[in-house]
């Protein structure tokens, strides 16, 4: 126990002779660190201060010149308020003038409103007493003195009207008729076009008569066989060495000319023999009708149309109108379209395109309802021809609107194929018929004395009654009746109406 004391006592002792030793040592390093730390404070103060003294100074110098800047800006301010004070009381020197100018220059003007309201009370009277001067002489009142200066009026304004409307319809005529056959000219001239020449019946050469009777056969078995199988009528008259085939499809009566032609080569003549070759010949106009369409295309220079269009196109080979192929019709009016279009501006292969496919309906078949225009348009819709060129076949003949020029140059070429010399033929009862028609439509107008239809129809002159139809009313008239002629007509071309109105003034010596 003692032991443990004294180890104890002797710890303790150890532990206070070490710090007394440790504080010794350290302290005079202690001291050393605080001068160091407190001599590094004083240096970094005196920095500090002398940083400050020169922000103080640079701030000062700073706000001296903001200062100086403030006042030369407020001077100048001062100057323009000074000047601008000045200008204000000019300007008020000058209104104040100005108004009593104006002053001045209203009395003046009312002294002269003043004579001029007892200058007009004076004319009005003068004027009243000039008017009952003038009832008491012409024997009228004012109201009808006035109806007559105003019928007057309008009669010399209805013919300045008329002559105004003639000069305009004549520039109109003479600038667009020299353009229109300048570029028609042009068209034309570069169009090498065929004759008409197609009949609408198909003849068939026999080697002899004898061959008539063979065609025939025992108790006509032949010949109705023939019939039946080519659904076409097979006339044997007196016609020496010929037989004629007819039929309302142009097609049907292409086969039975070919089969009939070839069963006379051939000599065995039989009903087997007949159905054999009017397959034969069937498939062989067929393949002729593609071959004409693809033809039609490349002579058009249309490219990328579908290949039902090309085999309805190619059966307007077989189809005729006032004996114009239809077919050869189609691809010169494509022709024509397209040198139209050059001249204008125009897409040309739209025009091209539109004026080869116009006439498509015209080769469907005969039992769909609706016109040639509208029964063309659907089909070429269906085999996804261009949105224009179907307007354009739709609009041919005016039944839908026109959307594009490539649409009326379509009805153009149209109108041209058909209508240029030796491209149709019309026999002469339509002729006299036509003729007629378009004089009677002229005289059923009231003030219509007489008409005559001149130059094939193409011109129809109107004589009017000069006491009934005035120059405005004759021009009224001739518009009247074109619009008459194009709604209940149907012609190639164009009718020139010619209104002629003469003034006759007779007299009789005594």
């Amino acid at each position: 126990m003692e032991l443990w004391i004294g180890l104890l006592i002797g710890v303790v002792v150890g532990a206070v002779i070490a710090a007394l030793v440790t504080r010794a040592v350290l302290q005079p390093r202690i001291a050393e660190t605080v001068a160091a730390a407190e001599a590094e404070i004083s240096e970094k103060r005196l920095a500090a201060e002398r940083e400050s003294d020169n922000i103080l100074r640079v701030s000062r110098e700073e706000t001296q010149e903001l200062r100086l800047e403030a006042e030369k800006a407020i001077e100048r301010r001062y100057q323009d308020l000074a000047r601008a004070e000045e200008r204000v009381d000019r300007r008020g020197a000058n209104q104040d003038q100005q108004a009593k100018n104006l002053e001045q220059r209203e009395q003046v003007l009312n002294k002269r409103q003043g004579r001029l309201d007892k200058r007009q009370n004076d004319l009005g009277n003068l004027e009243q007493e000039h008017r009952q001067k003038l009832e008491e002489t012409a024997a009228m009142t004012t109201d009808e003195a006035r109806q007559v200066l105003i019928q007057q009026v309008e009669k010399e304004a209805q013919q300045d009207l008329a002559r105004v409307v003639r000069e305009i319809d004549n520039r109109a005529k003479e600038t667009a008729e020299e353009q229109a056959r300048k570029i028609i000219a042009l068209s034309i001239q570069r169009l090498a076009g065929d004759q008409v020449a197609d009949m609408v019946v198909s003849v068939v050469p026999l080697p002899s008569d004898e061959m008539k009777g063979r065609i025939i056969g025992r108790n006509g078995r032949n010949i109705r066989a023939f019939e039946q199988a080519a659904g076409v009528d097979i006339i044997v008259d007196d016609t020496p060495e010929a037989v004629t085939v007819s039929s309302f499809d142009p097609v049907r009566r292409e086969v039975a000319r070919r089969a009939l032609a070839k069963l006379i080569t051939d000599g065995r003549i039989h009903p087997a023999r007949i159905e054999k070759l009017i397959s034969d010949a069937q498939e062989e106009v067929e393949r002729v009708i593609k071959e004409s369409g693809e033809q039609a295309a490349y002579e058009a220079n249309v490219h990328g149309l579908h290949p039902e269009i090309l085999k309805t196109l190619g059966r307007l080979k077989y189809r005729t109108s006032y004996g114009q192929n239809q077919l050869n019709h189609s691809v010169e009016a494509a022709h024509i379209a397209a040198m139209l279009a050059a001249e204008l501006g125009a897409n040309i292969e739209t025009a091209k395109m539109g004026a080869l496919l116009h006439d498509l309906g015209k080769a469907m078949d005969h039992d769909q309802e609706g016109t040639h225009a509208q029964i063309g348009a659907e089909f070429a819709k269906r085999f996804k021809v261009p949105a224009v060129v179907v307007n354009a076949i739709a609009s041919h003949h005016h039944e839908v609107e026109q959307e594009t020029i490539e649409a009326i140059l379509v009805e153009a070429a149209d109108a041209i194929s058909g209508a240029r010399p030796g491209a149709r033929r019309e026999n002469l009862e339509n002729y006299i018929k036509r003729v007629r028609t378009l004089e009677d439509i002229a005289t059923s107008f009231p003030g219509v004395e007489s008409a005559y239809a001149l130059q094939a129809g193409r011109e129809i002159r109107v004589l009017v009654k000069p006491n009934q139809i005035d120059d405005l009313a004759a021009v009224r008239l001739s518009k009247d009746i074109s619009k008459n002629i194009e709604d209940s007509m149907q012609y190639p071309g164009q009718i020139q109406v010619t209104v002629i109105r003469e003034t006759r003034a007779v007299g009789f010596a005594k």
